[in-house]
């Protein structure tokens, strides 16, 4: 939340600095880069522009991958198609036993009865393990080809699943909400997966990054309030709340180009201070920290 408009510190006439620690502004950024390679049919974005979160940006050419799953498509029909009717083909097979086991069984009253000799019932009976064991093959057989046609089947689909994760790539989408940085290519560019397309950042939720000594840090925690001071020079500033959102568990040499509040101490820990941009702080601008 913008906490003033452009004003002057009251402490720049005083020996006395009016902040504790200072910094560059930063933002979160993204590259974009492409999914999928080919041309690049469209990129309507141009450096500046402001882009919201899911919003397509451009489309690599996706007729090749279209071609693939439609022929994709025609292997699946034709798998389908060799599949088995399995009771259909067992049919023929399965009426024999029938018959032969009520053979056996008219056989084995006969032989019960002294009506009939016993080699009459050993025949009924080893036909109907012939048929028996016929119908156990065909069974088999069948049940290794459909499982065989499920598993083509199968690797089919996950073939198109595939290609529709590379058709959904090559729809360019905004990762973030925020504004173009930089834009590398051009529509009708010939581009290649992983090639960077355009740098974005949030410029609505900045930090600034700034430095603080050891001394000072035991004063410093996250979720702290702070203020914060955009510089434009000529003692032109203007005023932000801010939060603390992270503090370095790790020292480091003081960088040159940063003062802290002693200036002769050689490590510093980095901290970051979050704030709500108005559009006026920008990505590398000077500031200032009071906590």
């Amino acid at each position: 939340m913008v906490a003033g408009a452009a004003l002057m510190l009251g402490a720049c006439g005083n020996k006395e600095k009016g902040y504790d620690a200072t910094g560059t502004f930063g933002a979160t950024e993204i590259t974009v880069s492409a999914g999928q390679s080919g041309t690049l049919l469209t990129f309507s974005v141009n450096e500046g522009d402001n882009i919201v979160q899911g919003q397509e940006i451009g489309l690599v050419d996706t007729t090749q991958i279209w071609l693939k799953i439609q022929q994709l498509g025609a292997t699946k029909e034709a798998y389908l198609s060799q599949k088995p009717d399995m009771e259909k083909q067992i049919a023929a097979t399965r009426q024999q036993l029938d018959k032969a086991q009520t053979e056996q069984r008219r056989y084995r009253e006969l032989v019960a009865d002294g009506a009939a000799p016993g080699k009459m019932l050993d025949d009924a009976t080893s036909q109907v393990q012939v048929l028996q064991r016929q119908l156990d093959a065909q069974i088999s057989s069948l049940t290794s080809n459909i499982r065989t046609l499920d598993m083509q089947v199968a690797a089919t689909d996950i073939q198109v699943s595939q290609l529709h994760d590379q058709l959904n790539k090559c729809h360019v989408a905004a990762p973030i909400s925020g504004t173009v940085l930089e834009k590398y290519v051009e529509q009708g560019e010939f581009v290649a997966t992983g090639k960077p397309l355009l740098k974005v950042a949030d410029v609505e939720n900045m930090y600034i990054r700034a430095y603080v000594t050891s001394a000072r840090l035991q004063d410093v925690k996250v979720g702290q309030k702070a203020t914060v001071f955009a510089d434009y020079g000529n003692g032109q500033k203007r005023k932000y709340d801010g939060t603390v959102s992270w503090i370095s568990s790790r020292s480091e040499f003081t960088p040159k180009t940063i003062l802290t509040d002693d200036e002769r101490a050689d490590l510093v820990y980095a901290v970051k201070i979050a704030i709500k941009n108005d559009g006026y702080a920008k990505i590398g601008m000077y500031g200032e920290v009071r906590f």
